[in-house]
């Protein structure tokens, strides 16, 4: 209350302590019949009675200081993860370890504020010494401690670890934030040991069935010169591929590329291992697996032509360089025994035709799903086209054509062309295209537009729209043979412009929409123990509006036959399942709803793989936690050390206690014990006065 007494404040005093003792006079002063030392009391009390109310009204504030001290705050984080437990030197005595951590701890806390975590794959509070966690994150702790004490009075924080930290951040970023002075204790070994190891594979996490792809395998040996190991890499319980190891130094690596076939589609898992040798520290690094993704793309294309054709040839061998595209040649008669059901495309090169009536073939193509591609030239049935399909409508007859050359639609997203591509195919020569108008019956996305000698027009040359889901390109114009020539001679090169837009639009007609109303996925196809399995699905009703009002249920299976019922909770206008932490393993699920009277069934599998990077690395990185205490003025310790770590805390300078000064500012109507006074005044008064007949 230093700043209370001032001039304003002495001068309010006693301003309302005249007002109180004029009041006082007035009331008193002319009352003859009471003894004069009643009087002199009762003025008395009057006057301090208006002296306080009237110093109210002015409302000053009050300054209160109060001191608050702060113990420096000591932070033990003790490493939990799987390394520490498993690989220590041979004088390591676990349990007289725990004891003098744990009397650390004590001797700490009758100076300093102590707190304790353990962490390992999360953080946790309190000392844990299992040694379980299956993966080791300094960085997530110190983190957390940035969080929690950053504008606390952090003395120093103890880290007992083995320097592996094989998740999270680099920690010593983080500890540039802490400012605190840092003390580690080391743990683990730093002699090698004897192990063979897979430290990584490098793969693709697509491939396409039936087709080979490569992976990298890297493998490391620590301390088995002259020893000799087989690895081999298996799918399926069937071994694929192995080969023979000769390990010729101590510090031993090698990259080996393997050459495997995707034979079956769907989530794939293949394993790699390498053979234990003789008193190996670890085999549990010996073994990785990893997944990919097969997927049967192969797509089958027929291309229905009335009579041979320079463009047919070009067209056929720029699909098939793609080996996913499996394509099929049929002219004139040959068609009438083609089922189109079994393609996914169809390639209509001049049909309906006026040298050949293919009605039989294309009256079959009604039944079917089969995208359609029509290529329009000289020998096309404008008239039959247009009643073939509703979409294109001709207006011209066919013996009069016209040279149209080509320019790229920049609005053009269903598939990407590159800037090169797009100048290479600028250059084209023309197509012979029918005369006339032509009327677009519904959307359509343009691929290309025709250029008329130098000016650039809005009529289009190639471009798709659909009929019913179903997808249709058009192409008007023939002479395609002159696009491959003509890039071919400017270029001095394949015509990789024309071959990729051919395959493009292949590729793009031949794929189907996913037009299922029922689908259960999950956010990824692998998933790491110790993670929640996190499932979605979302359910279509015939106007393929998202609902979720029936309910749905799954059914997951484990490699052991095992089943787990559960039911999916709603979203907004979804589901979503968090199956929680499973086992590593395979696993097969099974959804199941009603819509209506409609079952809807989806099936589909994922993976939890096992997480074993603790045994990646046996050997302890004692260097990262001597970096981690200079950095921070502090020292590291061995563990029959720790204890000094006591005293050169409490040597420590820079690790003191703080007060901390706490100045308040209060108006005096906050102080309830005022009122109380004056009541009391009041009714003191009152009673005195009414003893003597004044009331």
């Amino acid at each position: 209350m230093g700043d209370f007494f001032n001039l304003y404040t002495c001068l309010s005093i006693f301003l309302c302590l005249l007002t109180g003792g004029l009041f006082a006079w007035l009331l008193y002063g002319k009352s003859k019949h009471m003894e004069p030392k009643w009087r002199l009391v009762l003025a008395l009390i009057r006057t301090l009675v208006v002296a306080l109310i009237g110093f109210l009204v002015f409302a000053p504030l009050v300054k209160t200081v109060s001191y608050k001290v702060e113990k420096p705050i000591i932070v033990i984080g003790q490493d939990n993860s799987l390394s520490v437990g498993n690989f220590t030197p041979a004088n390591f005595n676990k349990r007289l370890y725990e004891q003098q951590m744990q009397k650390l701890a004590d001797l700490l806390a009758q100076d300093f504020e102590v707190r304790s975590y353990n962490f390992s794959d999360s953080v946790r509070t309190g000392f844990d010494f299992s040694n379980k966690g299956r993966l080791s994150n300094a960085a997530s702790l110190l983190s957390r401690l940035n969080d929690e004490y950053l504008t606390r009075n952090v003395g120093a924080v103890i880290l007992a670890s083995d320097g592996i930290f094989n998740r999270g951040g680099d920690p010593l970023h983080e500890l540039n934030k802490l400012k605190a002075t840092v003390y580690t204790i080391a743990l683990g070994d730093t002699v090698p040991k004897k192990d063979l190891l897979i430290t990584n594979i490098n793969h693709n996490s697509l491939a396409y069935l039936d087709n080979e792809f490569m992976i990298e395998v890297q493998v490391q040996a620590f301390e088995a010169g002259a020893a000799e190991s087989l690895l081999s890499v298996s799918a399926n319980g069937r071994q694929l591929y192995q080969t023979r190891l000769s390990i010729n130094s101590n510090a031993f690596v090698k990259n080996v590329p393997i050459k495997l076939k995707a034979t079956k589609p769907g989530l794939q898992k293949y394993t790699v291992k390498i053979g234990a040798v003789n008193q190996e520290v670890s085999q549990k690094n010996n073994v990785k697996s990893f997944f990919v993704d097969v997927i049967d793309s192969k797509q089958k294309v027929l291309i229905a032509a009335a009579t041979p054709h320079p463009d047919i040839t070009a067209l056929k061998q720029a699909i098939s360089l793609n080996k996913n595209h499996e394509t099929k040649l049929v002219l004139a008669e040959e068609l009438k025994s083609i089922n189109p059901g079994e393609f996914n495309l169809v390639v209509l090169y001049q049909l309906p035709s006026t040298v050949y009536d293919g009605t039989a073939f294309l009256n079959k193509l009604g039944s079917v799903d089969a995208a359609l591609w029509y290529i329009v030239g000289a020998q096309t049935d404008l008239i039959g086209l247009n009643k073939s399909q509703s979409l294109v409508s001709f207006s011209s007859g066919n013996k009069t054509l016209k040279e149209t050359f080509s320019y790229v639609n920049s609005r053009f997203t269903q598939f990407d062309m590159n800037q090169e591509t797009v100048r290479r195919i600028e250059a084209f020569d023309p197509l012979q295209t029918p005369l006339g108008k032509v009327a677009l019956n519904g959307s359509n996305s343009t691929v290309l537009n025709q250029r008329v000698g130098k000016t650039n027009t809005d009529h289009p040359q190639l471009f798709f729209m659909q009929d019913k889901g179903r997808k249709m390109g058009f192409l008007l114009g023939e002479g395609v043979w002159r696009w491959k020539l003509s890039e071919a001679e400017a270029s001095q090169e394949e015509p990789f412009a024309f071959n990729s837009l051919i395959s493009k639009v292949v590729q793009y007609l031949s794929v189907k929409d996913d037009k299922r109303k029922f689908k259960v996925y999950t956010s990824r196809n692998t998933f790491d123990e110790g993670e929640k399995v996190v499932l979605n699905a979302v359910l279509y009703n015939d106007s393929y509006i998202p609902t979720n009002t029936p309910d749905v249920n799954i059914i997951i299976v484990n490699e052991a036959g095992a089943r787990f019922n559960y039911l999916f909770s709603r979203t907004d206008a979804a589901y979503q399942l968090d199956a929680g932490v499973l086992p590593p393993g395979n696993y097969a699920y099974t959804a199941t709803t009603f819509l209506g009277e409609n079952k809807h069934l989806a099936k589909g599998n994922f993976y939890v793989d096992p997480v074993i990077a603790e045994y990646q690395q046996t050997v302890a990185n004692h260097r990262l936690l001597n970096t981690m205490a200079t950095q921070t003025s502090g020292k590291m310790y061995m563990p029959a050390d720790l204890l000094k770590i006591a005293d050169a805390i409490r040597a420590n300078d820079e690790i003191k206690t703080l007060s901390h000064e706490d100045r308040r500012y209060e108006e005096m109507v906050n102080f309830k014990w005022l009122f109380a006074l004056i009541l009391l005044l009041l009714s003191t008064e009152w009673l005195f006065r009414k003893r003597n007949g004044e009331i």
